[in-house]
């Protein structure tokens, strides 16, 4: 298939446009690709910068303790330099290996002129205190401690982080604060999964360029698609063999919409696939994950992001945005130098509840209002910190019909619980959901732990910005 995917062909695919295009596969190839490798054979014979991915912060003996110094610094990035936000000096910064049962101790250090926070986008785990809260405010020159501990049975998984204080998201996403965690058992010292973060950023003047009330409405693209920092990097492959990518979908507002090359989908988000899929497209709209295998082919072979069709604002409101196009996310170069690395089984999958007892309904309503220019709101009312929007209780699972009757897609992310899909195929949890425009998802959520106040919102950082978000009460 060529060309944007349509709404109809993305609820076929699963609503991130992941479906089974053929038989699921009882197993795979036990082998990957080593890190640590260099490529300069590319496509058309141009020099291109080496295959590179981020830092590795790792746990030992149940605990990581790590510094995340928050500035603006010169980084390279997409084969320039320039100014952008980053972790520890570094986009995307570094990532973090846990285990689970870890605890993650973070001092998250705020060298910039704004307030900043932290959110580990995905993890089960508590909002209370100094965990996984998005209401912490950090300012300028501040510094705090965080103390988030991952349950015994946290699912595996790739998983990120990224500040998450309202009103301040989406810039600071865009201008480059974002990196990578992983949740598994695996010992990454005999070779280790590749990690793809895939953002996008504008730049102007050697640095991260500023955005129109146009661009904000609409939620802003990049003009620069960037996979750890670098514009369409080559990934050296061993020919014939299956490697494994950890891909990371941390564009502000971009769908991934990634085909052409036949995939095995382990799972998404935090929800494993047992068995794993086989799919010529994937989907990931913003702040969603993959875990996937790929066939290293004979030739040099693009991965790309299709420009993706999620709507607009309507009524001639829009101004002028930027325009999604094809984007190569990378290259896979064939290199009979690189030694394989097994592939452990994937994890069983999560809790099934589609024959648990409902123990309540709910329907949330994604809408826009011109009232005051121009808000985005979850069931007719924008973001309050102090309001309470639902309460639930603490063992419950609950059935929640998320409704979009505006003209654009909105993926909906929900903190600290995952939510499986009703209607999916097979057991699917996710922690980010695509509920496109017009129509709406049902899903289901076990309330099974963490009593205390987190958020649920749209995961195009500026709707979010904008107001729609609301707030859940666990007790």
């Amino acid at each position: 298939m060529t060309g944007p995917i349509s709404r109809r062909q993305a609820i076929g695919l699963g609503l991130l446009g992941v479906g089974s295009l053929g038989l699921g596969i009882a197993g795979v190839t036990s082998a990957g690709f080593r890190s640590g490798v260099s490529a300069t054979n590319v496509p058309g014979g141009a020099a291109a910068a080496s295959w590179a991915e981020p830092a590795v912060l790792a746990s030992s003996d149940g605990v990581l303790t790590c510094e995340l110094a928050v500035a603006e610094r010169p980084v390279d990035v997409g084969g320039g330099s320039a100014r952008m936000l980053t972790y520890n000096g570094t986009v995307p910064g570094p990532t973090l290996h846990l285990r689970p049962g870890d605890t993650l101790r973070v001092r998250l250090v705020n060298g910039l002129e704004t307030p900043t926070n932290l959110h580990t986008h995905g993890l089960v785990v508590s909002a209370d205190g100094n965990g996984d809260n998005p209401f912490v405010s950090i300012g300028p020159g501040e510094s705090f401690d965080y103390e988030i501990s991952l349950p015994d049975d946290h699912p595996h998984g790739v998983f990120w982080y990224h500040p998450h204080l309202h009103g301040f998201v989406a810039d600071q996403v865009f201008g480059g604060l974002y990196g990578a965690i992983v949740v598994d058992e695996e010992d990454w010292s005999e070779g280790a999964p590749r990690v793809v973060v895939v953002s996008d950023v504008t730049l102007s003047r050697g640095a991260v360029a500023a955005v129109s009330d146009a661009e904000r409405r609409q939620g802003r693209v990049g003009e620069m698609v960037i996979t750890n920092g670098l514009a369409s990097p080559p990934l050296p492959v061993p020919p014939g063999l299956t490697g494994r990518l950890l891909l990371v979908n941390a564009c502000t507002s971009r769908y991934l919409d990634l085909g052409g090359l036949a995939m095995t989908v382990r799972g998404l988000d935090s929800g494993a696939f047992v068995p794993p899929r086989v799919v010529d497209r994937l989907v990931l709209a913003p702040g969603s994950r993959a875990d996937v295998l790929l066939e290293g082919p004979a030739h040099p072979t693009p991965l790309v992001a299709r420009a993706y069709e999620r709507g607009g604002v309507g009524m001639g409101m829009m101004g002028a945005v930027a325009q999604e196009s094809d984007a190569t996310i990378l290259t896979l170069v064939p290199d009979a130098a690189i030694a394989p690395s097994a592939v452990v089984p994937p994890q069983r999958p999560p809790h099934d509840l589609r024959d648990a007892g409902i123990d309540r309904a709910r329907t949330l309503t994604f809408t826009m209002s011109m009232g005051g220019g121009m808000r985005f709101l979850i069931d007719g009312v924008a973001f309050d910190p102090g309001r309470v929007d639902h309460t639930v209780d603490v063992g419950s699972v609950e059935e929640w019909t998320l409704v979009n009757v505006t003209m654009m897609d909105h993926p909906f992310h929900l903190h600290t619980w995952p939510m499986q899909l009703v209607d999916g195929e097979g057991v699917d949890t996710r922690d980010v959901v695509d509920v496109p425009a017009g129509e709406s998802v049902t899903v289901r959520i076990a309330f099974d732990r963490f009593p205390g106040r987190t958020v649920y919102h749209c995961h195009v950082l500026d709707h979010e910005d904008l107001g729609m978000m609301g707030v859940v009460q666990s007790r």
